[in-house]
């Protein structure tokens, strides 16, 4: 993952590679040097330290590439495995460490040792800009925890790391022009200027960009803590000096408060403030942001409205698009390429600002008809927490793969929601022309960091991001569901020894808890996922930062579990009868569960919060066990259809994309996973005479 562009069998007969002898036809830069070292490291991790027998030769060639680190570097690589021979070519250093990281998901390890299959492979990736976004405001993240996502994406073939380094949370950049940034606005946690370059250097060593994005004119308040004269309007606090407290947002939201673009000090502290950015950021793309702003802070400002019409300004989106045109004209001279979220559209910019289209995708067919490069989001946001499967099948080219429609865009209307409209899919949008999927640079998964601390990160990236890393290099065809679903917990499983430390996190988040054992809450988040879309973080409104420590945050969006038990039960409806005793063996687990559950979660309120969850999991495996043993009871089968049917109202009432449907919440937030092979033994059970397998 992601699958190679074309592969065939080679006859020959697999070696073990005890030991891998190196040959660089072409001779080998620092850089290669240092990427074989991480290959040969890698591969001995996999082998637990038992080198094993034999050795194989690794051939390599590659030529220099004047392209490399940038959107047009050449990536291809072909690689032929006979025997005891390795043969890797590339057209530059990228396509090498791709070849590395196809090797590294081909090895088997065995008794004797690394095993690579005898197979030819000659691949390219689909789309040049391959991305993952992770929003460090919110929430901080340390330069270790960077790293791990780094060495992850080296392993998936992910080219370009977008941080979204200010919002309303934090700056998180130190800055020797406006130094207030980060003793005001970073609070005790930000970048020095230093572990920047460090970290631009480590991800291009792994062959990643670094694209850095400040967020501007809007999400500003962090800005505008430390520079409250560039506000649109005064800050919503009581205090003089406003230091991050929630006074200074009391009654609103932190994402609101905006620059004041009529202000000429603004676009000199911005031209400042990104021309000193850019020299620690090397990349040709700088992202602007230019995101949810709140027209109201500048229409209802007398001073900004005067300055409008002085400037024969329409409306605020005209004058946003004069600001981003004065932010482009001036990265431009230095030498980079703007990119701003999809509302920079809302009034005409120069046709070189790349677009990332977040709110539906149908702004990838208004971008790219008015000739914007594009980069794609929309469907690929993971802290949506949606299972792998949905993401999997949103393609970048899709002007129709998500948008509000139907019941949801109808509440968005009656409730007044005044963005509803920019959401909504437009199913009368014509598919792209050759020419406008010229202008698709890719997609990149998203991480927006409300809801996510730092122990939370590895698994609320991956492995989802290795599915997304898949739909941008492969082929538009490799679409099968199943397929994706066998091969994951494979992938998942091959970057935790290789690159994360999930389950470390995971026990520490766990241990917590203080409970005298971990099994019972372990059980019951084996098969159960966070509520999904926008709810967890209308959730952690009323609930603040506490629901950091609940289970929902240590909850996946793919159960594994779960999906091999729904795959069982749905074959044993059809007759295959061969996993029965997995089946009883899991749902009597379940069954019992709940006692010790009940016993674990005593005074403990963020356990005791989803006792319900744990009980209603008992009686649903009870009711496959009484299925699966035939037990003719209709009153268990009506209880267990009622039960059937609450649990799938939990899950469409966060089924939503924006707004939640006027349905209650599941207790704590968690979803039961298992819902599908229940009912397929239920209703199997209850079917007129249904037999057992």
């Amino acid at each position: 993952m992601p699958v190679p562009q074309s592969t065939s069998p080679v006859d020959g007969t697999a070696t073990p590679c005890g030991r891998m002898l190196p040959v660089w036809e072409s001779g080998a830069s620092p850089l290669l040097k240092q990427a074989y070292n991480r290959f040969h490291e890698r591969l001995r991790v996999l082998a637990g330290g038992n080198a094993g027998r034999g050795s194989c030769s690794l051939v390599m060639s590659t030529r220099q590439d004047k392209d490399w680190l940038s959107l047009d570097q050449k990536e291809n690589y072909r690689l032929t495995i006979t025997g005891d021979k390795v043969r890797l070519e590339a057209d530059g250093p990228a396509g090498i460490l791709h070849a590395f990281a196809t090797l590294l998901q081909l090895a088997r390890t065995t008794p004797d040792g690394v095993v690579f299959p005898d197979i030819r492979i000659s691949d390219s990736p689909r789309f040049r800009w391959r991305g993952l976004m992770i929003d460090v405001s919110r929430h901080f993240m340390s330069i270790p925890a960077l790293h791990r996502q780094i060495d992850a994406m080296e392993l998936t073939k992910l080219n370009v790391l977008h941080l979204h380094l200010n919002d309303g949370a934090a700056f998180r950049v130190e800055s020797h022009v406006f130094p207030q940034l980060q003793a005001v606005s970073a609070h005790g946690q930000y970048y020095t200027q230093a572990q920047i370059r460090e970290l631009v250097r480590y991800a291009a060593d792994r062959g990643i960009r670094v694209v850095p994005e400040f967020d501007v004119p809007g999400h500003a308040l962090a800005i505008l803590e430390a520079y409250p004269d560039l506000a649109a309007e005064p800050l919503p606090s009581a205090n003089a000096a406003c230091t991050g407290s929630s006074a200074c947002i009391a009654g609103g939201n932190a994402n609101n408060p905006a620059l004041d673009p009529t202000n000429p000090n603004t676009l000199i502290f911005v031209e400042k403030l990104f021309a000193e950015m850019g020299t620690l950021f090397p990349d040709k793309y700088f992202h602007a942001g230019g995101d949810e702003v709140v027209a109201s802070q500048w229409t209802r400002n007398p001073r900004i409205m005067a300055a409008m019409k002085d400037g024969g300004y329409a409306d605020s989106s005209a004058l946003q698009g004069a600001f981003t045109a004065r932010v482009q004209a001036f990265l431009a001279g230095q030498g980079k390429t703007v990119i701003g979220w999809d509302e920079v559209l809302s009034a005409p910019v120069p046709k070189n600002v790349v677009a990332e289209v977040w709110r539906a995708s149908k702004w990838i067919g208004t971008a790219t008809q008015a000739g914007h490069p594009v980069i794609v989001s929309s469907g690929y946001y993971l802290d949506l927490l949606r299972p792998a499967r949905e993401h999997y099948q949103v393609d970048p080219y899709d002007v129709k793969a998500t948008g509000l429609f139907g019941e949801e865009l109808d509440y968005a209307h009656s409730t007044h929601f005044r963005l509803a409209d920019a959401f909504a899919l437009d199913p009368g949008m014509s598919p792209l022309t050759g020419t406008q999927e010229n202008l698709v640079l890719g997609g990149e998964a998203a991480l927006w960091t409300e809801v996510v601390s730092k122990p939370m990160l590895d698994q609320r990236l991956w492995p989802r991001a290795a599915v997304l890393a898949e739909r941008f290099w492969s082929p538009a065809s490799v679409r099968d569901i199943s397929d994706m679903e066998r091969r994951l917990p494979l992938v998942e499983q091959r970057l935790e020894t290789l690159a994360l430390q999930t389950k470390q996190d995971h026990r520490a988040m766990v241990a917590r808890f203080g409970t005298s054992s971990t099994e019972a809450i372990n059980s019951l988040l084996d098969v159960t996922s966070p509520v999904r879309n926008y709810t967890i973080n209308r959730m952690a409104k009323k609930a603040g930062d506490a629901i950091l420590s609940w289970p929902i945050a240590i909850a996946t969006p793919d159960s594994f579990s779960a999906l091999r038990f729904n795959s069982l039960a749905d074959a044993y409806v059809h007759g295959d009868g061969s996993g029965k005793a997995e089946l009883e063996k899991s749902l009597k687990g379940w069954v019992d569960n709940a006692a010790r559950f009940q016993k674990e979660s005593q005074n403990i309120p963020a356990l005791e919060m989803v006792r319900p969850i744990s009980e209603q999991l008992s009686h649903l495996a009870q009711a496959g066990l009484d299925a699966l043993e035939g037990k003719e009871d209709e009153t268990h089968l009506t209880a267990a259809r009622i039960l059937l049917k609450q649990q799938e109202q939990a899950l469409a009432a966060s089924s939503w994309q924006l707004l939640p449907p006027p349905l209650p919440q599941p207790p704590g937030g968690l979803l039961i996973d298992i819902l599908p092979g229940i009912r397929a033994l239920v209703e199997r059970e209850s079917a007129p005479n249904g037999k057992n397998p």
